[in-house]
């Protein structure tokens, strides 16, 4: 037997069905015997796949004592889907929804196609069920970037080969753009919004840039070795979103009945630690590396959040309400 056959004989039961289904395909009439044999799988084993493949997979799958094998008593195309159930059937569902986050990249053709060669291989029954539930559940992601597909596919194509980019970039408030040369380390989306995390040439550091405010990518000639240590998630671990500092802040958070009620149950950072207070209030804590992120997002919580820890944050909430104040003061 060869390497390749041998390989796809110690797979899983899927895979060995699909082996049966094509020896049966291509004629033959195949036993299973000889199909135990060639797949080095036990006897009873593939009896059982048979066996399943008629009962479970109602595949016209016959025997032919005369000629001692299988045969289709009618023409299989393609090899059916295994057996749905409703979960399964769910959980397919909100992965299709979901490609609305990647409206506009290069993903979301090849999403789309994945999903429909899926659905597919469903039956009859499983669906109904589906179209059933697509009028039950949607996915509505908040201001989500307006990409550039043209930016997205030099980016994710300069991130294959391990190439270096050049290309002009705004920084949040500047008027004008920079050039920047940067090594492509990795592209992720947070809040709906793409950033790419790179080792910029001339910082000699790794660098966030966000999708949006960078323009005329090109790629270069030259490659690149990505450093075996580098991790994404170890990168941003202390950020609340996207923003990394070089400070390491104790922040906490008290939430007041009505905002505790929003957010119990949902994970806001890796470490974050909440405590139920009396009357229904809560205290929230993380480890943080930079405050700018964590003040807009007290700020957006506005009386029904305050500030414990750090005293740099109480002050940087206290004087950015205190202008606020003065800015809608008498109401001009």
């Amino acid at each position: 037997m060869k390497k390749n056959e041998r390989a796809i004989c110690s797979r899983t039961p899927w895979e060995r069905m699909m082996r049966i289904h094509e020896r049966i395909k291509a004629g033959g009439w195949p036993n299973c015997v000889q199909m135990a044999r060639e797949m080095e799988a036990g006897l009873r084993t593939v009896k059982r796949d048979v066996e399943f493949m008629q009962e479970r997979l109602k595949m016209p799958i016959a025997y032919d004592s005369r000629r001692h094998g299988f045969y289709y008593t009618r023409p299989v195309e393609h090899f059916p889907g295994l057996p749905m159930t409703e979960a399964e059937i769910f959980a397919l569902l909100v992965a299709h929804k979901a490609i609305a986050q990647y409206h506009g990249t290069p993903f979301q053709r090849p999403l789309e196609m994945a999903f429909k060669k899926m659905t597919g291989m469903l039956d009859r029954e499983e669906r109904y069920s589906l179209e059933n539930l697509q009028e039950a559940l949607s996915f509505r992601p908040f201001a989500p970037d307006d990409t550039d597909l043209r930016i997205f596919q030099t980016i994710t194509r300069a991130l294959q080969s391990k190439r270096t980019l050049r290309f002009k970039y705004r920084n949040l408030g500047a008027k004008a753009a920079q050039e920047r040369l940067a090594r492509p380390y990795h592209l992720t989306c947070i809040e709906n919004h793409w950033y790419l995390l790179a080792w910029d040439e001339n910082r000699q550091a790794i660098r966030t840039f966000s999708l949006s405010r960078l323009a005329e990518p090109e790629m270069t000639a030259t490659h690149f070795t990505m450093p075996k240590d580098f991790n994404p998630d170890e990168y941003l671990r202390g950020s609340f979103n996207v923003f990394r500092g070089k400070d390491d802040f104790a922040v906490v958070i008290e939430f007041d009945a009505w905002a505790t009620d929003l957010v119990r149950g949902r994970q806001w950072h890796a470490s974050q630690v909440l405590e139920d207070l009396p009357e229904g209030g809560s205290r929230m804590k993380f480890r943080l590396n930079s405050l700018e992120e964590i003040e807009r997002w007290i700020l957006n919580w506005g009386t029904h959040a305050t500030v414990r820890e750090p005293q740099q944050l109480v002050d940087r909430i206290a004087e950015t309400t205190e202008r606020l104040a003065q800015r809608y003061a008498g109401g001009g």
